[in-house]
């Protein structure tokens, strides 16, 4: 044992340098440390000087709060413009030179687009009673403001109280302009701050002269004319330059509500308006009541104009079709022969209409689209919402939202192209995929079922179950995609649930496919593109790429045997058609915002969505209810005295459903019974053709002679 009193060694040279250094950095931190605290203290004292009491403490405090508040504010500011100025990255300033007359499918004109451009007159050249007449009606104080008015926002809000009623808008024209070159008539809070910083924008970039020049040229003011010339031309045959101030007050009153006070539909409402707008002249003080008084006693009176309306969302669609396939260098002013049925796409907007006006308070719903397409991809009706005068708003090619249990006949196609039948058993029972654990709609499992029940009944947890264990959510957003579904899917794995958005056309475009085969890439809406002097430039036939096979006839026919049985005895019951089979599948989402029917026969497929534009939730509409109504009654109409098709794998007649299974499915997804409503008998094209007969016979019959059969005709 070594012993304690002996002296140590001494230190290696090493360790003694780690000392040394050990000690430098102790005595640095600490001479550091106590440098940094008289620095402290110095400038403590420094700032003790300027210490307020009193009231002036308290407004400094203030001051300093509202400072912290502000860069706040402006940081919170800066974020919430950033999306807003996103939309002024295209060319929006591009004018399309493309003028382009439609006809339907039978070759009769339905519309134009593309004129107004060519009609542009500029500001300086149009009559002073004009521009005043729009400036007294949509923002006196136009040249005033910076884009938003507050004194006008303020005015209006004291107006509309005292009235108890929406009686004016705050908006100014900027913030119109603003919603008509970049943004939607959605009514949400979104779009309302995108809409003011827009607006904003519009007036850091542009000069008084110029923003009000472009809201003349792009304001919709029904008739399917953009713009005061075009109006003006529509309305009166007459140039903007030619209108009297009696026209001119009818034409400002437009831009409101074109397709209520249009004239050529509703002369005396059109009247009315235009005495408003004769008030609004007198009212701003840009005229005299004695200058206005001969337009009151002598109001306009429009040419004499077909009240038949314009399929303006097809039209619209079909016009960025054009833009899309139309070949390089072909001549700038084109006739389009369109797809378009105009039986079948007013069937569709009464069908909408009579519903929402029937059941729409009942649902809580204000809103719906529909597309029709035939078997043979030709889309033959676009209905994108009630009132296009009212919102030019596309629902049925625009806006993506969820798609509920409608999605999952997408889930189902990818499992029987991997090995499994109708009738392969899964279990429907509690699953849990990275903290996500879905249920079913009635909070109950069923154990062990096969996939035609589960997809009849909508059952939850089997497409999940099949996407986790079987599938995996790739291959299934790459079949989605293949099967021309050109909304973007998120990937996720509640994506097989329907969260992610879709319009209402891809889910017409996506179920076609099973309607016709399991052939994709056939939508089309434009069948030729000619010159005026009748040359083709494009033709769907010729010039179009050939369809593409994305399912197997064998998964086809195992997909359409299990959704010929969901309105038979499943969840869309109210779609079923009296002396047809049909097929399809009802979607509902969270909360009941979105209510699908998306549904086939072998001539066509239909989707219809309804919801709301400010995605608030229905009064708990699901996809088997209002939807599928609709659906019906369109259908109906559409397969009258036409060649009826089997669906592909389908025999054609029509079992009778299962009373047991039709009572245990109901409540799978909200839907109740049957509606008690009649629907109108489909004939088959053997009847009708025996009728005609029947009938031809009776007209060529010769008549009878009172002299030959005089009991015969007594007794009649």
């Amino acid at each position: 044992m070594d012993n304690p009193f002996e002296p140590r060694k001494s230190r290696s040279p090493k360790a003694s340098k780690l000392l040394e250094l050990d000690a430098w950095i102790d005595s640095t931190l600490y001479e550091a440390g106590f440098a940094a605290g008289e620095w402290w203290e110095n400038v403590t004292i420094f700032f003790r000087r300027f210490r307020v009491y009193g009231w002036r403490r308290a407004a400094v405090e203030l001051l300093s709060e509202g400072f912290t508040l502000g860069t706040a504010g402006c940081i919170l500011l800066l974020a919430l413009a950033l999306p807003a100025f996103e939309e002024t990255a295209r060319d929006w300033r591009a004018q399309n030179a493309f003028a382009i007359t439609f006809l339907d499918r039978y070759g009769e004109e339905i519309g134009q687009r593309g004129i107004i451009h060519r009609d542009s007159v500029p500001v300086d050249e149009l009559p002073d009673h004009v521009v005043k007449a729009v400036l007294a009606t949509e923002d006196r104080r136009f040249f005033e403001h910076f884009g938003i008015d507050a004194i006008g926002l303020v005015r209006a809000m004291f107006e509309n109280v005292r009235a108890n009623s929406v009686v004016q808008g705050g908006s100014t024209l900027t913030q119109q302009l603003a919603k008509n070159l970049f943004l939607t008539n959605e009514r949400t809070f979104e779009r309302k701050i995108k809409e003011a910083y827009l607006a904003l924008w519009l007036e850091t970039n542009l000069t008084k002269k110029e923003i009000l020049q472009l809201y003349l040229d792009r304001g919709y003011l029904g008739g399917g004319t953009f713009g005061i010339a075009a109006a003006a031309d529509f309305y009166f045959e007459k140039s903007v330059n030619e209108l009297t101030l009696a026209e001119a007050a009818m034409i400002a009153g437009l831009f409101k509500a074109p397709a209520r006070y249009a004239p050529h539909i509703n002369l005396p409402a059109a009247r009315a308006r235009a005495n408003e707008v004769l008030t609004n002249l007198v009212q701003a003080d840009f005229m005299s009541e004695g200058q206005v008084l001969s337009a009151r006693l002598n109001p306009a009176t429009p040419v004499d104009r077909d009240d038949r309306d314009s399929p303006d969302y097809f039209l619209d669609w079909a016009f960025e079709e054009i833009k899309r396939i139309v070949p390089r260098g072909a001549p700038q002013t084109l006739v389009a022969r369109t797809t378009i049925d105009l039986a079948i796409q007013r069937a569709a907007e009464e069908s909408l209409e009579f519903h929402l006006r029937q059941h729409g308070q009942q649902y809580g719903v204000e809103e719906g689209a529909i597309v029709v397409v035939e078997t043979n991809g030709a889309v033959r009706a676009i209905v994108g919402g009630r009132d296009y005068g009212k919102s030019q708003f596309n629902r049925a090619t625009h806006a993506q939202r969820q798609t509920g249990s409608s999605f999952k006949p997408y889930v189902y196609a990818v499992a029987m192209e991997n090995g499994f039948a109708p009738d392969s058993v899964i279990s429907d029972r509690p699953i849990s995929w990275g903290g996500w654990a879905p249920k079913n709609y009635t909070r109950g499992y069923a154990g062990r079922v096969n996939l035609t029940t589960a997809l009849a009944k909508s059952y939850n947890t089997v497409p999940v179950r099949l996407a986790k264990e079987h599938l995996g959510v790739g291959p299934i957003k790459a079949l989605v995609e293949a099967m021309g579904v050109e909304s973007p899917l998120n990937g996720h794995k509640t994506m097989v649930l329907g969260t992610s958005g879709m319009t209402v056309m891809d889910q017409a475009t996506g179920f076609s496919v099973f309607a016709n085969g399991g052939l994709a890439g056939m939508r089309h809406g434009i069948a030729q593109l000619l010159t005026h002097s009748g040359e083709v430039v494009y033709d769907v036939r010729r010039d179009a790429p050939a369809p593409r096979r994305v399912l197997s006839p064998e998964a086809v026919a195992k997909m359409n045997s299990i959704l010929v049985q969901i309105p038979e005895w499943g969840t869309g019951r109210r779609a079923a058609l009296e002396g047809l089979r049909s097929a399809g599948k009802t979607g509902t989402t969270q909360s009941y915002r979105d209510g699908w029917y998306v549904g086939f026969t072998g001539n066509y497929t239909a989707a219809v969505w309804l919801g709301n534009d400010d995605y608030r939730p229905t009064r708990r509409m699901t996809g088997g209810s209002l939807p599928a109504m609709v659906w019906n009654r369109l259908m109906t109409y559409a397969h009258q005295n036409i060649d009826l098709k089997p669906i592909p794998g389908i025999d054609n007649p029509l079992p009778e459903a299962d009373p047991a299974l039709v009572a245990e499915a109901d409540g799978a997804e909200g839907d109740g019974t049957l509606p008690e409503d009649l629907r109108p008998p489909v004939l088959s094209s053997r009847t009708t053709q025996v009728l005609r007969g029947i009938a031809e016979a009776f007209r060529e019959a010769p008549a009878i002679a009172v002299s030959q059969a005089p009991e015969t005709l007594s007794a009649l």
